[in-house]
């Protein structure tokens, strides 16, 4: 797993940069203003991302399920998915984790405003 640098985005304009999706699943801090880029290059297969839900068993109502948030990238495509309230989406490292159905192809990043 690797930890993505949450890039602000300022008024006097970013030059945004993005990284190869790791194997094991990305990870960033998230103050619940911060959002996932994810850009699939593969021109045939779409990517699934999942993003982790942190809800602790108790906060969860009786009858309902944990559940992760699911984004489906279609080929040649991207989304900006976020964003993530803290206290359903960051670790005990105040940071949301994303896994891929298969990382070639993606690049990601994460930002802030």
């Amino acid at each position: 797993m690797a930890t993505l640098s949450v890039q602000s985005i300022v008024r006097t304009g970013l030059n945004p940069s993005l990284a190869s999706a790791a194997s094991g699943g990305d990870a960033f801090a998230n103050d619940g203003r911060t959002f996932l880029r994810v850009v699939n290059a593969n021109v045939g297969a779409a990517r699934t991302i999942t993003i982790a839900s942190q809800l602790p068993a108790g906060a969860i109502p009786q009858g309902a399920a944990k559940t992760d948030l699911t984004v489906s990238v279609p080929a040649s495509g991207e989304r900006w998915i976020g964003p993530f309230d803290p206290a359903a989406f960051n670790d005990a490292n105040g940071r949301v984790v994303a896994t891929y159905s298969s990382e070639a192809d993606l690049t990601v990043g994460a930002f802030k405003v």
